[in-house]
């Protein structure tokens, strides 16, 4: 029965997320509303809402018993064990400034864990997706990680929290991570940055106390894909947090991404 679930709600999502998709695509460079959404300055459009609606109508029609969390909209108020999270406009900041680096993103989990990621880019028509035990897939091609032979010149991502901003032991760690790779990359549209790991088009991330509903269709595709994601520890990521610390990459890179953070940390414990 889980499966059939699954099957049933990757199908309905790949078909909800294209249309939510084409409606930030016709609306890109024509914005008609556009307001603060928190002090951090994030902003939220009427894209945002559109795509939402769509996406909520569909899922609440199709699974009216199932748990969903939207970006938008908030928690529907229903407990079960599968819990749906919907970023409908994820980079909505580079989207309202015309730089064309967003998405959309359905996840599915069930008793806290993801069983189904689906991640749209609607300007290059890219469908990501993942499914448990199934692989992650891009436009339907089988996505794979990759090694590098140099680590500590790769491009790794770089992803905080809202309320992270300016705290001074990210920064510090930010950048060492910078000075200490080839590229240091802050896409401000987290769910294209797991979709480049899984694709292997960049060797690492780096995650600092970002939890949201653009998390775990992310951590779902990289360890499709091949991909290991920890705590800083290097403990397994399993579950949803509050307030996560994750490092994600090729199972090789392991040690050495985990090197690189405490080594990031410890300059920070050193200051202080």
């Amino acid at each position: 029965m889980e499966t059939e679930i699954i099957q049933c709600a990757k199908e309905l999502s790949e078909k909800l997320i294209k249309q939510a998709g084409l409606i930030a695509k016709e609306k890109f460079g024509n914005i008609e509303h556009l307001r603060a959404k928190d002090s951090f300055g994030d902003v939220v459009t009427e894209v945002d809402h559109m795509a939402e609606a769509i996406i909520l109508k569909g899922i609440q029609s199709a699974f009216p018993y199932h748990q969903i969390h939207s970006e938008e909209a908030g928690d529907n108020g229903i407990r079960s064990d599968w819990l749906w999270l919907i970023d409908p406009l994820d980079g909505t900041n580079n989207f309202a400034i015309g730089l064309p680096v967003f998405s959309t993103s359905i996840t599915l989990m069930y008793k806290k864990e993801p069983v189904l990621g689906v991640v749209y880019e609607p300007m290059t028509d890219r469908l990501f997706e993942s499914c448990i035990n199934e692989g992650a897939h891009c436009n339907g091609t089988k996505m794979k990680m990759k090694s590098n032979d140099n680590f500590r010149r790769g491009n790794i991502g770089w992803i905080q929290g809202h309320n992270v901003q300016n705290d001074i032991r990210a920064v510090t760690l930010r950048q060492h991570i910078d000075l200490n790779c080839k590229r240091m990359m802050r896409l401000w549209a987290p769910t294209l940055q797991w979709c480049m790991l899984a694709k292997g088009d960049i060797d690492g991330i780096v995650l600092y106390n970002s939890a949201g509903d653009d998390l775990y269709s992310g951590i779902l595709m990289v360890k499709e894909a091949g991909g290991i994601v920890t705590d800083f520890e290097g403990n397994p990521f399993t579950g949803m947090k509050t307030e996560p610390y994750i490092i994600a990459c090729h199972p090789d890179h392991k040690d050495e991404l985990i090197k690189v953070v405490k080594e990031g940390l410890g300059l920070f414990n050193e200051a202080n």
